[in-house]
């Protein structure tokens, strides 16, 4: 098989029917281009919702949840242990909120290569005194440096600096629907009640915004020992523990694990968000299916024209066969002319792909409500050009593999006589 020469026909015909070879090769470029611009988009728009959630969410968090004994007094006795034993109104036991232990339990994390790093934390329920009024609030007692490099606190701080936690004593960032609701102002004092009557002024130093409004009006953030003094505990006093893995595909088993030794209530991140993944996934999927589409009906534009040319060109291929060009070599020719097609339509919209995605990353995308987003988000992976270009070339082979079968078996003889 002389390769150079049967490069030479596909060439040729290529060229004859540059037109309609011009139409196909658009078609690839179109598709790819699509493809890889609704990829990067709706993959973009996917971390940007989930890191909403899912960076502000340890992989694995450990707590002590106040809850009903499962094993009543009852259950102990002997005359009925083997009974089916009801008891209505069970109140929840007589627990602190703290995790008993954590120091030992810090020392034991921090030596389980594992985990990549821990963060400790204070949830405290407490009133926002507004001249006669109380607004209910959260404010999340956190080690400050620890909360930023595992969650990048600091991305969400509109106003202020996240470090004026540490820095300024009883000092507060509240959420951005707090701050408004108090018309509260970067340097004013605000008094905050705890469940228990205790009161504590604290200064303002921060404003911040996650980007979900019903947190924002309640939320705020404190640092652990600011928060420990306003609840009157002991410098040892935290209610839970956030945990960052190496691998947050171990979050469920390692969460199990940890309930067991420590004897505390263990959730992981698969566990708390689920929702957020299955949405990320079927929009994913939904990108997927479009794009793959786009490239499936460009592969049947490609399948017509080389149908088209087969019938313009029967006394050409029967003439190649009458010269001693095999039916192998007229098949390598129209697939050749394919893929020649693929190659330089999937190139230009692979280049075109990623030159869209440019322009929709510089397009401003200005919103209240996320603050920090500047402008609309786009997922560079090159995994999507890979599939693209991937698929172009198959989508083009098969489409002119079956044109080219049939261009094969023309039998020269009954054209020739036909002509």
């Amino acid at each position: 098989m002389n390769f150079k020469l049967i490069a030479n026909i596909s060439l040729l015909l290529l060229l004859a029917r540059w037109k309609q070879t011009m139409v196909a090769a658009i078609g690839v470029t179109f598709s790819i281009t699509m493809f890889i611009t609704l990829l990067g988009f709706m993959n973009g728009l996917n971390d940007l919702l989930d890191g909403l959630i899912l960076n502000r969410t340890p992989h694995i968090r450990l707590f002590n949840e106040i809850q009903a004994s499962k094993l009543q007094p009852i259950d102990k006795s002997l005359t009925y242990k083997d009974h089916h034993n009801f008891v209505s109104s069970v109140k929840p036991k007589n627990e602190r909120l703290e995790i008993y232990n954590n120091g030992a339990i810090l020392n034991a994390l921090k030596k389980d290569k594992r985990v990549l790093g821990i963060a400790p934390k204070i949830t405290a329920q407490v009133f926002y005194n507004v001249g006669a009024i109380d607004l209910t609030g959260v404010i999340n007692g956190i080690d400050v440096e620890a909360e930023n490099s595992l969650f990048k606190f600091s991305d969400y701080v509109t106003t202020g600096h996240y470090i004026d936690l540490k820095n300024i004593p009883n000092s507060i960032i509240l959420g951005k629907g707090a701050a408004n609701k108090m018309l509260a102002n970067i340097g004013d004092v605000i008094q905050v009640t705890t469940p228990k009557g205790e009161r504590m002024q604290l200064k303002v130093v921060g404003f911040f915004q996650s980007g979900l409004q019903d947190i924002d009006n309640v939320q705020s953030y404190s640092s652990i020992n600011t928060t420990q003094k306003l609840l009157g505990e002991t410098n040892s006093y935290v209610t839970d523990l956030q945990i960052k893995l190496k691998d947050i595909l171990l979050a469920p088993q390692i969460a199990k694990e940890y309930e067991k030794i420590f004897e505390v209530e263990a959730i992981d991140i698969q566990t708390a968000n689920s929702q957020f993944e299955t949405g990320s996934s079927v929009r994913s999927l939904i990108s997927y299916v479009v794009g793959i589409t786009l490239l499936i009906v460009a592969g049947f534009g490609i399948y017509n024209i080389l149908n088209m040319m087969i019938y313009e060109k029967m006394d050409s291929i029967a003439i190649l066969k009458a010269t001693g060009f095999s039916g192998k070599d007229v098949n390598v020719i129209f697939i050749t002319i394919a893929l020649s097609i693929g190659v330089f339509g999937g190139i230009l919209g692979l280049l075109f792909g990623f030159g869209v995605s440019e322009l929709i990353d510089q397009i401003p995308f200005n919103t209240a409500a996320l603050p920090t987003i500047k402008t609309y988000p786009v997922n560079y992976n090159p995994r999507f050009y890979i599939i693209g270009g991937i698929f172009a070339l198959v989508t083009t082979y098969f489409a002119g593999y079956f044109p080219a079968r049939k261009a094969s078996k023309v039998d020269p003889v009954i054209i020739i006589r036909g002509k």
